[in-house]
């Protein structure tokens, strides 16, 4: 049975928008327009993943996801029409697993859905080859290149850069960076802090700009050349 996908919004046209493009790519849809609506269909439902409005009546999305991080680990994008990005930070930092901007492209929607649902299955997400700008990187063969130059770097930098370039002008938190490096890592653990300053020196030597960006307080991101 295809995978259902559970739309919390109070806006129609755009929760209709995401339905007609999930269903039109093979899944399931159900709507919900509010936030004690969208706990009530959770539970009963039983969605394989949530497509999340921040800003809901009643009970918002941050309060929506903590009480389903409670009894769930349910795979969950939040929407935003915020452009702080604290905003978007704290929706990551309550359990939601990504985010996505509004007004938002159904087809990047969808695309991010199946990426989600691929990594909750423990599948391998990554592509093959990631492409931001002059710089390349084959992750099947362990390589990086900037204008056609490889990069020399150790494997947690490698690591690093996939994670930050698979997803260019997105901010990731020192503890997501973390817990794709190292597991459960203590949040306190600074190593990431050193790793990303060598790989910074490395791809700024090579690139001849900065390619990554510090959001103070927060973490990083990938500039989105």
């Amino acid at each position: 049975m295809p995978p259902l996908i559970l739309v919390v919004d109070d806006e129609p046209r755009a929760a209709r928008l995401a339905r007609d493009y999930l269903e039109k790519d093979g899944f399931r849809v159900v709507l919900a327009a509010d936030g004690p609506a969208a706990l009530a269909s959770a539970r009963r439902d039983k969605p394989d993943l949530i497509v999340l409005d921040l800003m809901l009546p009643q009970i918002d999305g941050r309060e929506v996801c903590r009480r389903l991080r409670r009894e769930s680990d349910v795979p969950i994008i939040m929407l935003t029409a915020l452009s702080e990005e604290i905003d978007q930070i704290t929706g990551l930092e309550i359990g939601a697993d990504d985010y996505i901007t509004k007004p938002f492209s159904p087809r990047a929607l969808v695309a991010r859905v199946r990426a989600l649902l691929r990594r909750a299955r423990g599948e391998v997400a990554a592509p093959a080859l990631i492409r931001v700008g002059r710089l390349a990187i084959d992750t099947a063969k362990h390589a990086a290149t900037i204008n056609g130059s490889p990069l020399r770097l150790t494997p947690n930098e490698f690591k690093l850069l996939c994670l930050l370039a698979g997803r260019p002008g997105q901010t990731l938190t020192r503890e997501q960076l973390l817990d794709d490096l190292h597991g459960a890592a203590s949040s306190l653990d600074r190593s990431v802090d050193s790793h990303i300053k060598n790989l910074r020196k490395k791809l700024e030597a090579a690139a001849g700009e900065a390619l990554i960006e510090t959001v103070y307080g927060i973490g990083y991101r990938f500039k989105d050349l």
